[in-house]
């Protein structure tokens, strides 16, 4: 039963129990028409003070049940979110770690840049963890790929930030996660893809994600490349510094690095 129908049942019944047995209750204790009177007012004060309580207590429960089945929803969609996750790790063997390290420290790097409300730092794990989701409709000749890209193939690996934004518009409850599925690949001087956005143009969390992303990328081998040594990872990062990366957040990165990079190795015990 809905809980509207069951808050008026439950009210009315409360409601025509009251009225009847307090009627009676009255009309055997008092028989004067100015007491009888006086009575009569006192009880309905006493009726509004009682449904009143009743109410506020009916009410509360309905929002702690429809808060409750709330979460379980996001908690399935979000179940959903990493099943594509698996499904997209399947092909690229290469993403699922990848996935988890880089939502993790992307979520870091925003608190310390002062995102601290749980559901904005939530909305941009989820949109770190969509990052790549465009990549499903990516062949896998391009995709997995052992050596650099041609031209036609980097072309086509290049259409991923569209795929995801296609997949992402028609879903309602994930279309505010497109910031970094879509924008991640924008660079700070607009010589990026899809848009070719340039500095404060590109959204918050893609600007942030974007050296996570790179420090991740470079950090581990990839069909194409041997990890990178620590050192010349972070000097690459300084040096795109206002060239692909948002000036203020690869202050912050450097400045919080070890609490960034550590976020990373908890992100395994939390799968």
């Amino acid at each position: 039963m809905r809980p509207q129908y069951k808050i008026v049942m439950v009210y009315v019944l409360v409601g025509a129990t009251w009225i009847f047995f307090s009627d009676k209750v009255v009309a055997q204790l008092f028989t004067d028409p100015r007491e009888l009177t006086t009575v009569q007012d006192i009880k309905g004060w006493l009726f509004i003070l009682v449904t009143a309580v009743l109410l506020f207590f009916l009410v509360k429960r309905a929002l702690a049940d429809a808060a409750q089945d709330q979460q379980k929803l996001i908690h399935s969609y979000d179940q959903t979110i990493r099943g594509w996750v698996q499904v997209l790790d399947l092909r690229h063997k290469e993403t699922k770690d990848h996935t988890y390290r880089v939502a993790a420290m992307t979520v870091a790097l925003a608190s310390k840049m002062g995102v601290t409300d749980e559901a904005s730092l939530k909305l941009i794990e989820r949109s770190a963890i969509l990052h790549d989701i465009g990549k499903i409709g990516i062949p896998d000749a391009v995709l997995i790929k052992p050596g650099q890209l041609d031209e036609e193939e980097m072309q086509l690996m290049r259409t991923h930030p569209q795929i995801a934004r296609d997949l992402l518009a028609n879903i309602d409850f994930l279309r505010n996660c497109m910031d970094i599925p879509y924008g991640h690949h924008e660079r700070w001087d607009g010589q990026g893809y899809p848009l070719g956005l340039q500095g404060e143009q590109i959204p918050f969390a893609a600007r942030i994600f974007s050296i996570v992303d790179v420090w991740d990328a470079l950090m581990h081998p990839r069909v194409y490349k041997p990890a990178w040594p620590e050192d010349k990872v972070l000097d690459y990062i300084r040096s795109e510094s206002s060239i692909r990366f948002d000036p203020a957040a690869v202050d912050a990165f450097f400045a919080h690095y070890d609490v960034i990079k550590d976020a990373a190795s908890a992100s395994y015990s939390e799968k």
